[in-house]
């Protein structure tokens, strides 16, 4: 039996395949947006589309940018010698939050992880290396969430990153394990910054 108008059940649809997003969530957003003015509805419909088409990866880091390359790449300040790696661009805005680290990012696009059928040709590793392998690379961060998948991507690619002869560290433990970088504090990323270990 079908309760809500087709369209409205479908904007309820919709909303639920967000993540962290469930049935009844997703029917109060349908609801919400269905009660908006016919102007906000119109500019929350554009904002989406004008996202999708302007926001794309840096060339360089794999940062979400509607540059042709992001603002983090293109500060002449940052240390180019220096490589943060981080599984998502949320995590460049926490570790930014932090205002330690001077040098530039890496992005990876997710981690390692075989259960949820993501290999390491799934995640951007192929253009770390290739930024490594240009020889002005003095260390490189690891900066994945310390949780299983993170430490498995962390290691893998510090193996790969062996032989180019650059330093490899890890973010200290001041990040508690099973947690998100999202979700720390500016204290505890400094911290965990300021005590990373070689790997």
């Amino acid at each position: 039996m079908q309760y809500f108008p087709a369209a409205l059940q479908e904007l309820a649809d919709q909303f639920a395949r967000l993540p962290g997003i469930g049935g009844k969530t997703a029917q109060r957003l349908a609801f919400h947006v269905l009660g908006l003015p016919m102007s906000e509805a119109e500019a929350f419909a554009n904002a989406i589309i004008e996202a999708k088409n302007t926001v794309h990866t840096c060339p360089v880091c794999q940062n979400l940018t509607d540059r042709e390359i992001c603002h983090i790449c293109n500060d002449d300040m940052r240390d180019r010698s220096l490589i943060c790696v981080v599984a998502e661009p949320k995590d460049v805005i926490s570790m930014e939050r932090a205002r330690e680290f001077s040098g530039v990012y890496h992005v990876l696009h997710g981690v390692i992880s075989p259960l949820n059928h993501v290999y390491q040709d799934d995640i951007r590793i192929k253009e770390l290396l290739q930024r490594v392998a240009q020889g002005t690379v003095r260390e490189v961060i690891m900066a994945t969430n310390p949780d299983t998948e993170g430490e498995a991507t962390a290691m893998y690619i510090s193996r790969l990153l062996r032989p180019m002869e650059v330093k490899v560290t890890r973010l200290a433990y001041g990040v508690p394990v099973g947690s998100q970088l999202e979700y720390a504090d500016e204290i505890t990323l400094s911290r965990a910054l300021e005590g990373r270990q070689e790997i």
